[in-house]
């Protein structure tokens, strides 16, 4: 199937600050297939490194958080070998368990792994089920975790999360399916888990939980505007690219328009650089500037 992934043409009207960070993207390389258990590689042309980087040039990114990718499950080497390609600019989010040894995380950490995912929806390596003992190798190797599920049941799971003692993130605007608002008990609860001290939020993927849909994603853009203000140390940023539930041309969105909508969610120019710089750089552990 065709679709092509634009990494060019008229700029974003907001301007990203010097030294911006994309926390939410995945990239891929020839040579890695898909894995059974997980989805298949993204439709189209392979989204590599060198695609990505162009991406950035057009958006006005300077560093990334590459998130290992479902298709791949719990095997690291393409993510290990798309950061190999990115150099240090680049810092990896990857999958593991309990089955994972000491000596792939030692492997995973020298290569600029910061962090290990959660992903609790079909496809995902590790699901919510695995929390615990993925707090408890984050905890070990001074990472973070990225946790990602269906925020309607978020008020179940709050007790669980709680307990999370890394520095950790609830990822793609709390993918809250059944549809919130700034008053709902689920932004509640988020909000409880973000004052707890250890928990950001992050903006990415708007369109995958958006009940009104685009360009502007109202509902998303209040629940987002809410917590910004609540709590705007907390917030991250993430392109999403390359946007792989997108399956045609129709369904991909426009990346320059995407990101002017969901930067102007922010208050303004000091708490849109705390999102795409200060925040990030303590999120995962990176110290200022970017280099570890």
């Amino acid at each position: 199937m065709s679709l092509h992934r634009p990494t060019s043409g008229y700029k974003p009207a907001v301007r990203l600050p010097k030294g911006a960070i994309d926390t939410q993207m995945h990239a891929y390389l020839p040579g890695y297939p898909a894995i059974e258990g997980g989805p298949p590689l993204p439709v189209g042309d392979l989204p590599t490194p060198e695609q990505y980087r162009r991406f950035m040039q057009w958006i006005g990114i300077d560093r990334v958080i590459v998130t290992q990718g479902n298709a791949h499950q719990f095997d690291n080497t393409n993510l290990l070998a798309c950061l190999h390609d990115f150099g240090d600019i680049a810092w990896g989010i990857a999958a593991v368990d309990r089955q994972t040894s000491e000596e792939e995380l030692d492997a995973l950490s020298a290569a600029r792994v910061v962090g290990a995912r959660v992903m609790d929806l079909p496809g995902g390596a590790a699901g919510l089920d695995k929390l615990e003992e993925i707090d408890a190798i984050a905890q070990s190797r001074g990472w973070m975790v990225a946790v990602q599920f269906d925020g309607s049941n978020i008020l179940e799971h709050e007790e669980k999360l709680s307990a999370i003692r890394s520095r950790w993130v609830l990822d793609h605007h709390g993918k809250f399916f059944c549809g919130v608002t700034p008053d709902s008990p689920q932004v509640a609860a988020a909000k409880r888990l973000i004052d707890r001290g250890n928990c950001w939020f992050k903006f990415a993927g708007a369109y995958e939980s958006s009940k009104t849909g685009g360009p502007d994603f109202a509902d998303v853009a209040a629940v987002a505007r809410s917590l910004a203000a609540h709590a705007p140390e907390r917030i991250v940023w993430g392109s999403n690219w390359p946007h792989n539930l997108a399956r045609s041309q129709a369904d991909y969105p426009d990346d320059a328009a995407l990101t002017d909508t969901v930067l102007s969610w922010f208050s303004g120019e000091e708490a849109r650089h705390l999102a795409l710089i200060d925040n990030p750089e303590e999120l995962f552990g990176l110290k200022a500037g970017g280099k570890l």
